[in-house]
């Protein structure tokens, strides 16, 4: 363990050289546009500061009063250069907005439903009332747009998990798929024949979009039994949705 530290830290230059090529590729999957190659190069880049604070420690403590300075220099740096570019983005996406629904046209041949609620009251008295005959599925305004909850009526289903996939109609492109499943996974039993509702305990979000830019958007319920079983679809709606303004 020793042998490794020293040989991270006594060559002073190894640190910076990490974090060189962790900053590479950070640049690369800015156009790479991977969400596993994203994850991995901000893991990469979190370890090289790191790596830096301790590198810029020892120095100091070694008395190597330049290269400890330098070390520092190059982490706060870093820092306000990130500070920078969130400042400037948001300023960016505030001014001109998001870009990604502008040409999007509804179809006029599909049947198209609006999200219920109003944020305040994101499930209405009026829907939770409706009796259920069979599977159903509804979406609902959460306290900002693009941000969503739902509900889902089932009769007998096994233990497992309901989790939602959602698709732009028009090109089917896929939509915020890197966190949609997670966020919206609901935990499901029913060993009736009563319809049961199961809803979500907080939203999810639409990233694709902009708010007063509406598209539509199928939205699909999928199933995965704890046992192992196949992953199956049991619902689809499509709506008229607009995408959450980061």
């Amino acid at each position: 363990m020793n042998k490794i530290f020293t040989y991270c830290f006594e060559k002073w230059l190894n640190p910076i050289l990490f974090w060189g090529i962790t900053l590479v590729l950070i640049i690369i999957s800015e156009f790479v546009k991977q969400n596993i190659f994203d994850k991995i190069s901000y893991i990469l880049l979190s370890l090289s500061m790191f790596g830096l604070v301790v590198s810029a420690i020892y120095q100091l403590l070694k008395k190597r009063w330049i290269k400890g300075i330098i070390t520092g220099l190059v982490f706060g740096g870093t820092i306000f250069a990130f500070l920078i570019y969130v400042v400037f983005s948001f300023f960016i996406d505030t001014v001109d907005g998001d870009k990604w629904a502008d040409n999007l046209t509804i179809p006029k041949n599909i049947e198209l439903n609006i999200p219920k609620g109003d944020g305040w009251q994101t499930r209405p008295d009026s829907i939770l009332k409706i009796k259920r005959q069979k599977t159903d599925f509804e979406l609902y305004n959460s306290f900002q747009p693009g941000l969503y909850e739902f509900d889902f009526w089932s009769s007998k289903i096994e233990k497992g998990v309901i989790y939602i996939k959602a698709f732009e109609v028009t090109q089917e492109y896929p939509l915020s798929t890197d966190r949609l499943p997670e966020r919206s996974s609901v935990r499901v039993q029913n060993e009736t024949d009563s319809i049961i509702r199961f809803s979500t305990k907080s939203h999810f979000t639409i990233y694709e979009g902009d708010w007063g830019k509406p598209y539509a958007a199928r939205f699909e319920v999928w199933f995965k039994p704890d046992n192992g079983g196949k992953e199956k679809k049991l619902i689809e709606k499509t709506y008229k949705i607009e995408g959450w303004q980061r």
